[in-house]
């Protein structure tokens, strides 16, 4: 049962990041309000306890805190301010905390359309996978006003193992998730590559994982996602479009402040050819599968 004495909280998008994030809320003794565009979804997390809502509007209605778990700034903008937005009915002094990756200069444009209003925004990205999210374990990359992490510190206690403050102002925590997400590209395009590499020299793929997790050339996504491969299991954990997206935000950031970033184009040329190749919902470790069509390459379970 929640905590009368616990700030109400509403989560917009039951995604499996989402839904995660809003059973560690309801673990943790909080009023959970959960809303998404996905009917089925809502009615989920109904039958695991919560309370759904049609709309964003509809969620945040009487929230102290609203946790936006959407894909970009895009929809973010539209859970605040477009139709059923929740900048209509989120309380004064309420605080919305955004956990999509977007570019930093948008969570700074939104943050302070939204503060003009006398709401609190929170700009959280987060980092993790949905089964840490689940087990409100999740990694969230942090900045905004004293009072905006103030008034999320119970959801931001339930929802993460790891809470860095990263600044005072909107647009930090993005810019140090978008480092992130520039790495974690890199090296599933990287780990995809060597994997293949590795099945063109015939050698046995099981055998090069534990070798390679135990030598200086691994990295956190070859340990991570190379099981996926060595299972045939693209089941979309994260999705290729994740990183269409993000190190297309990478590229977009880059040219403006005219910085070279050849090795992150070289990985989201990847993942567009992924995508382009229909992988676009598959888990990112699909780009192991565009390396072996494009060289005549067998990997476990891959239909050619």
């Amino acid at each position: 049962m929640p905590d009368s004495g616990k700030p109400r909280v509403a989560v917009i998008g039951l995604g499996s990041m989402g839904f995660g994030m809003a059973t560690s809320l309801r673990r943790a003794g909080l009023a959970v309000t959960g809303c998404d565009v996905v009917a089925d979804s809502v009615a989920r997390f109904e039958k695991d306890g919560g309370k759904g809502a049609s709309t964003p509007a509809e969620a945040a209605k009487s929230a102290e805190i609203a946790v936006s778990v959407v894909l970009n700034g895009a929809q973010t903008e539209a859970i605040l301010f477009g139709k059923d937005g929740v900048a209509e009915t989120l309380p004064q002094d309420a605080v919305f905390v955004s956990s999509a990756t977007m570019d930093p200069d948008v969570a700074r444009t939104l943050a302070g359309r939204l503060e003009a209003t006398g709401r609190h925004y929170l700009d959280a990205p987060i980092s993790g996978g949905a089964q840490r999210a689940a087990q409100g374990e999740l990694t969230i990359l942090a900045s905004g006003s004293a009072a905006a992490f103030a008034k999320a510190r119970p959801a931001l206690d339930a929802m993460a193992a790891k809470l860095y403050e990263l600044g005072d102002a909107p647009g930090q925590g993005a810019a140090f998730k978008m480092v992130n997400q520039l790495l974690a590209g890199v090296h599933i395009a990287a780990a995809s590559e060597a994997i293949t590499f590795a099945a063109r020299q015939g050698l046995d793929l099981r055998k090069v994982y534990e070798v390679i997790t135990a030598s200086a050339g691994n990295s956190w996504m070859f340990e991570n996602r190379m099981p996926h491969v060595l299972d045939g299991d693209y089941a979309p954990r994260s999705a290729v479009e994740i990183f269409v997206k993000d190190l297309g935000i990478v590229q977009d950031m880059a040219r403006t402040a005219r910085f070279p970033v050849p090795v992150a184009a070289a990985a989201l040329q990847m993942f567009l050819a992924a995508a382009a190749a229909g992988m676009g919902r598959d888990d990112d470790a699909s780009v192991a599968r565009l390396y072996a069509r494009i060289s005549g390459t067998a990997l476990p379970g891959d239909v050619k």
